[in-house]
C-alpha cells in the first residue's frame, strides 16, 4: 500500500510539525498552504496518494470545497481538520464524502492513529482479512502459511519466523518495539538480556535476502525497535 499523504493547512508551524512527525513514522508527506497549491499537488499525485488531510479554514477557499472536488475525482480517504466546535462542520464534511474529522487542537499522535485506522479499514473492507501480502518480489499466503519469492520458490521459514513476518507485513511502516513483537510471536514480553528476537530478525533477513549490515526490508530503529520499510500490497486473489 502506498503511504503518500497530501496535507493542506495555512499554518506553517502546523504543516512543518505534521510533516516531521508523519515522516518519522514512515509516511511520505506532500504539503500545500492554500487551495490553489493543494489542487496543483493533488492533480500531480492523485494516483499515488493514500490519503488527503484538509484544513477547513483556508485563505482562498475552504476544506469543504476541496473535499467536494477530491471526491469527484477519487475515492481516496479524506480527513478534515477544523477549529470550529460547531457540529455542523462535521456533518457537512461527512456528507461531502470525508472519512473522518478531527477538531483542533489535536495532537499529531491522534492524527496518526486516525490515519492508521482508516488504512486498516481499507485493507480489510473486502470479505475478511486479505490472504496475500506482496512485497519486494515476495508473496506471503496467510491461508497456506507459505512465502514464495519472485521465482515462485518457497522460502523455508519456521512457524515463529512466519508469524513474525506476517505481523510485519500487516503493519508496514510502523515502528514496532521489541515487546510488541515478542508478545505477538511468543505470547510474552522479552527481558533485557533476551536476544532471541534479534536472532530471529537476523534469520528472517537472511531468508529475504536482506543485507544484514544495511537492511532494506526490515530496518532497525535505534532505541525504538524495528520497521518493515517496503510497500506491501494486499489482495484475496
Amino acid at each position: 500500500m502506498t503511504r503518500k499523504i497530501l496535507i493542506v493547512d495555512d499554518d506553517q508551524k502546523t504543516r512543518t510539525l505534521l510533516k516531521a512527525y508523519l515522516e518519522k513514522n514512515q509516511y511520505e508527506v506532500r504539503l500545500a498552504h492554500n487551495g490553489e497549491s493543494f489542487l496543483a499537488e493533488f492533480q500531480r499525485y492523485v494516483d499515488e496518494l493514500s490519503m488527503v488531510i484538509l484544513d477547513v479554514m483556508l485563505p482562498d477557499t475552504d476544506g469543504f470545497a476541496l473535499c467536494k472536488i477530491v471526491r469527484q475525482r477519487s475515492n481516496i480517504p479524506i480527513i478534515m481538520l477544523t477549529a470550529s466546535s460547531d457540529e455542523t462542520d462535521r456533518v457537512v464534511g461527512l456528507e461531502l464524502g470525508a472519512d473522518d474529522y478531527i477538531g483542533k487542537p489535536y495532537s499529531p499522535r491522534e492524527l496518526l492513529a486516525r490515519i492508521k485506522a482508516i488504512h486498516r479499514r481499507m485493507g480489510t473492507e473486502s470479505n475478511g482479512p486479505p490472504r496475500y501480502y506482496r512485497f519486494n518480489g515476495f508473496t506471503l499466503d496467510a491461508l497456506e502459511r507459505t512465502v514464495v519469492n519472485a521465482e515462485s520458490e518457497i522460502v523455508p521459514l519456521t512457524g515463529l519466523d512466519f508469524q513474525l513476518l506476517k505481523y510485519f507485513v500487516e503493519h508496514p511502516g510502523d515502528i514496532l518495539d521489541r515487546g510488541i513483537l515478542c508478545e505477538e510471536t511468543r505470547g510474552r514480553d522479552s527481558g533485557p538480556l533476551d536476544r532471541s528476537l534479534d536472532v530471529q530478525i537476523s534469520r528472517l533477513r537472511l531468508r529475504l535476502n536482506d543485507d544484514a549490515k544495511q537492511p532494506f526490508i526490515i530496518k532497525t530503529v535505534r532505541g525504538a525497535g524495528y520497521v518493515f520499510s517496503v510497500d506491501v500490497s494486499v489482495s484475496n486473489a
